[in-house]
């Protein structure tokens, strides 16, 4: 399974947008249920955690880590090497197909559940957090 979200943003022009993750590919970095929150144009590097179309079925968004740029697009993997659907089963990914870098997650308020501030003041420490770039290549981000 892979991720998949909205692209609001860059049907309107606008510079970000939100996107939700489905599926299991980028744990433990993203959640089934995270909300993103997606600069779409922004310079990429890297290590950065990216929103692209699928290369052999564009109509779908996925969200994958950047690992290596090559002469032909990018190089990209989940955070989940048990999972499937990236660079591993479809190659590099054309630059035209990566539309923005993640810059923030946040998980949903539960519905039904009681908005008081404490629980609003919890909810803000525990569940929006930046999305950031692999400092340095593990052994799961090595291009293979």
């Amino acid at each position: 399974m892979v991720e998949s979200g909205r692209e609001p943003g860059r049907e309107s022009g606008a510079p970000f947008g939100i996107a939700e993750v489905t599926g299991v590919s980028m744990v433990p970095t993203l959640l089934h249920g995270d909300q993103l929150f997606v600069h779409y144009g922004a310079r990429l590097r890297p290590g950065n955690v990216a929103v692209l179309r699928h290369p052999l079925q564009q109509d779908l968004l996925i969200v994958k880590r950047l690992v290596e740029r090559r002469d032909a697009g990018w190089w990209v993997l989940g955070d989940n090497p048990d999972a499937e659907g990236d660079s591993r089963v479809f190659g590099v990914v054309p630059d035209q197909l990566v539309l923005g870098r993640v810059r923030a997650r946040y998980r949903p308020v539960t519905p039904g559940r009681q908005r008081s501030v404490g629980v609003v003041v919890s909810w803000l420490l525990s569940s929006v957090r930046p999305v950031r770039s692999a400092s340095r290549a593990s052994w799961r981000l090595r291009a293979r």
